[in-house]
């Protein structure tokens, strides 16, 4: 999961929004962004930004988050914590200063995935439908800030596996073909899992294949753990560092 990806359904008849994303960071990390930095990553240049953000971490507590639009304008939404469920569940009364409406109720759920976080939010009790649909697009906003803030700056890595002769490709044996299988088969879980980004064979008798960790000892551990590489039948991997990446 080099990029985040949230959505979010408003349904106007429960007066309600869920919204969702996938980060590639553990709970903890999240734990923290939500509940103590948010003004570290609430917002954008073009939108709004928070500049301040104060909170007593304990049921019975308060938060308030202060900053500017884009036009200068001030706001602030305050709160009070309702429950607190470290590093899985926060939720919070919602007062914003923008809305005359009564105030509504947020929950913060994080659960633990193979690759990191499932961050799901549930925004409730709104008393218009516009505010409740204005809100369904406002968590998809946030939930993508919030995971590019927690997740790890990726690195790209131009890898090349190459075969133990120059001749593998011709003559490869029927045990070697399955190893291949099986190489093939870890490069497809990796790419389902999104640290790859695309792979496969070369006219030139090797193999090819993009990759994103975060640094050279994670790339490290990527290859050794590949069959081929596991084998000890006199593959290696040649790789370099992608300086930018244009998709």
């Amino acid at each position: 999961m080099s990029k985040t990806s949230a959505r979010s359904i408003a349904d106007v008849t429960k007066q309600s929004v869920l919204a969702r994303v996938e980060i590639a960071a553990p709970p903890e990390r999240v734990w923290k962004a939500i509940t103590n930095e948010v003004a570290s990553w609430w917002g954008s240049d073009e939108l709004y930004r928070t500049t301040k953000h104060e909170v007593d971490l304990r049921v019975g507590g308060r938060f308030r988050s202060e900053g500017a639009g884009a036009d200068g304008h001030a706001f602030h939404v305050e709160g009070e914590i309702l429950e607190l469920e470290p590093p899985r569940k926060y939720v919070t009364t919602w007062r914003p200063s923008w809305s005359d409406e009564p105030p509504t109720r947020v929950a913060y759920l994080l659960e633990p995935i193979p690759a990191g976080t499932r961050v799901t939010v549930q925004h409730s009790g709104f008393t218009s439908a516009a505010s409740c649909e204005d809100h369904g697009q406002g968590w998809v906003r946030v939930l993508d800030w919030l995971g590019g803030y927690t997740q790890p700056r990726l690195q790209h890595y131009l890898c090349r596996l190459m075969p133990p002769r120059p001749t593998f490709m011709a003559d490869l044996s029927a045990e070697e073909r399955d190893l291949m299988k099986a190489h093939g088969a870890y490069w497809r879980d990796k790419l389902a899992a999104g640290a790859v980004l695309a792979f496969g064979p070369s006219a030139e008798g090797y193999g090819v294949g993009i990759v994103n960790v975060p640094d050279e000892a994670a790339l490290h551990a990527f290859e050794a753990d590949d069959p081929a590489i596991r084998s000890g039948r006199g593959f290696r991997y040649e790789h370099t560092q992608m300086l930018s990446l244009v998709s």
